[in-house]
């Protein structure tokens, strides 16, 4: 299972069945941070019954459907609360690998329902509070009936192939030394396709053909949805755009640079790209 993607026994659904129950698994936050218990190089998840342990009353409460059985439950509270002993709030990212795989996927999932639910409380057309819409994951306002769903921004992200060599770009915001694939969000009125040749040419001055999908993976930093490709070069002198990428090159498949964490499917891309190459 990739990372952050819906584990098989996972049914979302927005209808409680009542009040969480003493061991229902719990996905409490403070603003993007996650509560959990334990080190190194294990952690794990709160039940209902330890949130008492926290001393307040959460800013809100949703209910994410059942996992293993168990109901599921997001939370979010207040910035100056204090983790209660044996326990911390930490960022998702760090979590990776020590949090149960299943309970990372759904905590990228309520990540997203609770930012989406916290920037949503008031109408963006007339300005009225919103409601919870019953049956479906939507907030709806009283008075115009404008219904919000979760936004998800989709992106996609683009490995260009050269004989034995492939394209990697540094955005200035990346760890010192780190390379990626090249990537951009889509706009209106634009398909993936035609989002994906203007960004690699607009980020660097190439042309690219023959693009094949390879994978995709939700990514709740704080809402994408990331859509990988592949694409072989069809011309072009390396440009790199000012302001966006700091660095573009060519790399042999036998010298790479720094590469992203695995939890990124940049990383896959890279890796699952590179192997069939060596391959050939």
């Amino acid at each position: 299972m990739m990372p952050f993607t819906a584990p098989a026994d996972y049914v979302g659904t927005v209808t409680e069945a009542g009040e969480p129950g003493a061991d229902s698994l719990c996905f409490v936050f403070q603003q993007t941070l996650l509560l959990v218990g334990g080190d190194a190089p294990e952690a794990w998840l709160p039940v209902h019954a330890t949130l008492s342990g926290l001393g307040a009353e959460p800013l809100r409460r949703l209910y994410l459907g059942v996992l293993g059985g168990r109901s599921c439950y997001a939370f979010e509270y207040g910035a100056d609360t204090a983790a209660p002993p044996g326990m911390s709030w930490r960022g998702l990212r760090m979590l990776y690998g020590r949090l149960d795989d299943s309970h990372f996927a759904l905590a990228g999932r309520a990540l997203q329902f609770i930012d989406w639910d916290r920037t949503h409380q008031f109408c963006g057309r007339c300005g009225t509070p919103t409601q919870h819409r019953t049956g479906e994951r939507a907030r709806e306002c009283p008075a115009c009936s404008l219904i919000v769903y979760p936004r998800i921004a989709p992106a996609v992200m683009c490995l260009i192939r050269r004989e034995r060599e492939i394209l990697l770009a540094r955005s200035p915001r990346f760890p010192p030394g780190m390379y990626s694939a090249l990537a951009g969000f889509v706009e209106p009125g634009e398909s993936l396709e035609q989002c994906l040749a203007r960004e690699v040419l607009e980020e660097t001055g190439v042309r690219i053909a023959n693009a094949r999908y390879f994978a995709s993976q939700p990514w709740p930093f704080p809402h994408s949805l990331m859509i990988a490709y592949v694409a072989d070069y069809a011309g072009g002198e390396i440009t790199p755009a000012p302001d966006e990428i700091e660095d573009a090159q060519w790399f042999h498949i036998d010298a790479l640079p720094k590469l992203p964490n695995r939890i990124s499917i940049a990383r896959r891309l890279i890796d699952g790209v590179v192997a069939e190459m060596r391959a050939d």
